[in-house]
């Protein structure tokens, strides 16, 4: 496996500065936005696809410091209710995806989206209980007539431009746990999968090693976000997981995201690394700082540390103790 990192956190440092930061923190890999929330700091869709000499003077800055780009990143909604944000959201898919294949970038990490309730809806609508009855006909008719249709056309637009779509299983969304990313997958094509983010699996509740052996034995992880939770049991017992309060609220959230190591044990993310490594994930592990504790470089150079000593990164050796 190779340690990258999500390059949204240097947005403030310049393409090449970047990748100067990146590299000199012995880092082998970037992830790099596209648009949407993401922004696109370090990357110019429009500009890249028009011309082949600024994308082989891109892909020369990468590649004369020894690093690799992971993913192209362009987490939308296109099932927005706001259709202005869903057009944005799909355009700017739709131009990763193609830039992607441009530049053998085997991945596009995105979110599955969530519509609203009916067409004539205004915002979004996530059902997280199935009574009153009412959410389950809205979850229904949200995976029937919008989820499924959209991503057997544009997962197979995918497929047919070789790069494989990492969707982050995020709650907000209707792709957020092992299961739901399955159901998609089995209905469209296996260019959709995940780019699997433990952090918020913890928060809903579930086991990230255990998460990583469901998909990964379905070939079904397609990148790895590093990313820690810290959950306070106290806090639960007061607001429940599906806490609303504001991310800056620490002192009284059930649940606030760390930098690696810095929620949960060293032990449990070398247990992660297992797991990707013997459910056939050999690829690249993206740090994403979302700490509200740290400065960006403080949770940074934490996150590189704790990894580092538990990424694994050599091939393994024929068994001759066996």
């Amino acid at each position: 496996m190779k340690l990258g990192v999500f390059t949204v956190l240097f947005s403030n440092k310049s393409f090449t500065d970047m990748l100067d930061y990146v590299k000199e923190a012995g880092l082998h890999a970037v992830e790099i936005g596209t648009g949407n929330y993401p922004g696109s700091a370090h990357c110019n869709l429009d500009e890249l696809l028009e011309s082949k000499e600024k994308r082989e003077r891109y892909l020369k800055e990468v590649a004369s410091r020894g690093l690799m780009i992971s993913a192209f990143s362009c987490h939308g909604n296109p099932l927005s209710p706001d259709q202005k944000f869903a057009k944005q959201s799909h355009e700017t898919f739709v131009k990763t995806i193609q830039l992607a294949e441009m530049m053998e970038v085997p991945v596009v990490n995105c979110f599955s989206g969530v519509s609203g309730d009916h067409e004539k809806a205004k915002y979004p609508n996530w059902p997280v209980a199935p009574w009153p009855n009412e959410y389950n006909d809205i979850l229904k008719w949200q995976w029937e007539e919008k989820l499924i249709p959209y991503w057997k056309e544009w997962g197979k637009f995918a497929q047919d431009h070789n790069v494989k779509i990492g969707l982050e299983l995020h709650g907000g969304f209707l792709v957020h746990s092992p299961y739901t990313m399955l159901k998609l997958r089995e209905e469209t094509c296996e260019a959709v999968g995940a780019n699997l983010d433990p952090s918020h699996l913890w928060w809903q509740g579930i086991d990230p090693v255990a998460a990583i052996k469901i998909l990964g034995k379905e070939k079904a992880i397609h990148h790895f976000h590093a990313k820690d939770t810290y959950i306070d049991p106290d806090n639960v017992n007061m607001y429940g997981l599906t806490d609303m309060q504001p991310y800056g609220n620490v002192q009284t959230r059930s649940w606030t995201f760390r930098s690696v190591g810095c929620g949960h044990s060293l032990q449990e993310w070398s247990d992660m690394m297992s797991a990707l490594r013997t459910y056939g994930y050999d690829y690249v592990v993206s740090i994403e700082h979302e700490d509200p504790l740290m400065s960006i470089e403080e949770g940074f150079k934490r996150a590189v540390s704790n990894l580092k000593q538990v990424l694994i990164e050599d091939q393994p050796t024929n068994m001759w103790w066996g």
